[in-house]
C-alpha cells in the first residue's frame, strides 16, 4: 500500500480560497498513491482560534467540494484532515472527512478530545462522541486528531473496532515535537497497528508548527519522517504486517482492562 502524507504549510499570507486550490493540485499530483493524508484545520490553521467562526463550514461545505472532487480525479482515498464544521444549529466542531477514489464520503469524524484547556478550541467547539473507522480494500483505518495522540483509551477503542492503520490529522506544536513523535511510536507499538500521523508545517496565529508528520509499523519502526517545512512524505507498507505481529506477539490477547466505547 502507498500513501502519501501532505505536510502543508499554513500561514497568514495565503487566504483560505487560495489554500484549497493548492491543496487541491497537490492532491490530484497523487495520483498512483493508495491512500493520501492531510493535516488538521489546514484551511484555517489549528491555533487561529479566532478565525474559527469566520472560516466554519457545513459539512458539505467548500473543502468538502473541492477535496471530493480531488480524490476523484486522482482516484485516492482521501483523509482530507479536519475542517472546522459548522452544524446546522450553529454548534461547532473540529471534523475530518474522508473520501472514496470516486469522491463520495466515507467517513467524518469529530475530533473528540478538545485542546485548550478552558479557552480556545476547547471551548470554541463541540466535541464529538463517536469512533470513526473507514473500511478500505486491504486495511481499516482509524480516524483521531491531533490532541486524541495523548489519549490512549481511543485508540484501543478503535482497535477493539476493527482498526488496522490508525490516521492521525494534527497541528501540533514545535516546542512539543519530542512528544509528538514518542506518542505516535506509542500508539503504535500498544496497538500493533501503523500509525500515519501528518501534520502542519509553518506559522500561524504566532506558533511554529513541529511538522516532522510521521509514519510508523506495528513495531514501532519509524518507516518514514518528514522535515519541518511543507512536504510529502511518501511510504509503501505492507498492511498485512499487522496480522502477522498480532498472531506472532499476541500481548491484545492479554488484556485484562476492558473498555465500552460508542461505535459508528
Amino acid at each position: 500500500m502507498r500513501a502519501s502524507l501532505l505536510q502543508i504549510d499554513v500561514n497568514e499570507t495565503e487566504s483560505v480560497d487560495s489554500r484549497r486550490v493548492r491543496v487541491a493540485s497537490l492532491v490530484r499530483e497523487q495520483a498512483g498513491a493508495d491512500l493520501v493524508v492531510l493535516p488538521e484545520l489546514w484551511t484555517t490553521g489549528a491555533f487561529a482560534y479566532e478565525g474559527f467562526g469566520a472560516e466554519a463550514e457545513p459539512l458539505e461545505g467548500p473543502t468538502y467540494e473541492v477535496m471530493a472532487k480531488a480524490a476523484s480525479d486522482a482516484g485516492v482515498w482521501l483523509h482530507a484532515g479536519s475542517i472546522p464544521e459548522r452544524d446546522p444549529e450553529g454548534a461547532l466542531y473540529n471534523t475530518s472527512l474522508v473520501f472514496s477514489p470516486s469522491g463520495e464520503l466515507a467517513g467524518a469524524y469529530r475530533k473528540i478530545h478538545r485542546f485548550g484547556f478552558d479557552k480556545g478550541e476547547a471551548v470554541l467547539m463541540g466535541a464529538g462522541a463517536e469512533l470513526v473507522t473507514v473500511r478500505l480494500p486491504v486495511t481499516t483505518l482509524g480516524l483521531a486528531t491531533c490532541y486524541d495522540l495523548r489519549f490512549p483509551e481511543l485508540f484501543r477503542g478503535l482497535v477493539d473496532a476493527g482498526a488496522e492503520t490508525l490516521v492521525l490529522a494534527a497541528g501540533w506544536p514545535e516546542r512539543r515535537r519530542a512528544h509528538w513523535t514518542l506518542l505516535a511510536q506509542a500508539r503504535a507499538v500498544e496497538n500493533q497497528a501503523y500509525v500515519l500521523a501528518c501534520g502542519t508545517a509553518g506559522t500561524h496565529a504566532g506558533v511554529p508548527q513541529a511538522g516532522h508528520s510521521i509514519v510508523v509499523d506495528p513495531w514501532g519502526e519509524v518507516l518514514a519522517e518528514a522535515g519541518s517545512g511543507e512536504e510529502v512524505l511518501t511510504v509503501e507498507f505492507d498492511p498485512a504486517r499487522v496480522g502477522v505481529t498480532r498472531e506472532q506477539f499476541p500481548a491484545l490477547k492479554d488484556r485484562v482492562l476492558g473498555l465500552e466505547t460508542p461505535r459508528r
